[in-house]
């Protein structure tokens, strides 16, 4: 089946662990769907149901460095008070990375119903940028986290780096695809990030993720 394979580059970042509170830690690579997402809104696909189906697999090409930062967060506390004021705000610690370069390998699922797949518009939107209507800025994860580059693969780029694999008994819990209204639709997986070493031109079978929802 083919695949297509990109380089993504983001100065800052940082994938909140879901269960984090007063402090929020980075997962140390992007979720499966913050990934799914970032794509999505490259080719401008505002509907993520569009292209669910579709298969990706991650590696990490770089050492992202930790820092934390202390930062105003927004929350619903009082109805009478407006966003971001009295008791809406409040200091909280956050994780973040810093120069993350990922490889992120694409291809049409078994199971993506779409006409043109995401494989498909990806690919076209790398070879001709200009014919993709979207809006806003490109990142992965939180608005303010912006991509810096994406672009196909080059034979020049990282040969090594650390590929995420699916492991029922993997340390790291990622969602797969998440429920923005509630946490109880999400759906979630195991995974464990390899050490670092030379990275194969296509993924083995447990480094692939279909992107669909619990019940599909």
């Amino acid at each position: 089946m083919d695949s297509l394979r990109l380089f993504v580059s983001v100065p800052v970042a940082g994938f909140r662990v879901a269960q984090a509170r007063e402090f929020w830690e980075t997962y140390p690579i992007p979720p499966p769907a913050t990934v799914h997402g970032m794509l999505l809104s490259l080719v401008g696909e505002p509907n993520r149901l569009t292209h669910q189906g579709a298969e990706i697999a991650v590696a990490l090409v770089s050492a992202p460095e930790r820092s934390t930062v202390l930062r105003t967060l927004w929350r619903v506390k009082e109805a009478e008070s407006g966003p971001g004021q009295g008791s809406n705000k409040r200091p909280d610690f956050q994780e973040l990375l810093s120069d993350v370069r990922l490889s992120v390998w694409l291809r049409r699922g078994e199971t993506e119903q779409a006409p043109s797949s995401l494989y498909d518009r990806v690919t076209a939107a790398m070879l001709s940028p200009g014919d993709v209507s979207r809006f806003g800025g490109l990142s992965l994860g939180e608005s303010t986290h912006l991509v810096n580059e994406v672009r196909l693969w080059r034979d020049s780029d990282p040969p090594e780096g650390s590929l995420v694999l699916n492991d029922p008994q993997g340390d790291l819990s990622l969602p797969v695809w998440p429920d923005h209204v509630g946490s109880i639709g999400t759906r979630w997986g195991q995974f464990r990030l390899l050490d670092r070493a030379p990275l194969p031109a296509e993924p083995p079978k447990e480094a692939w993720t279909p992107m669909r929802p619990p019940d599909a």
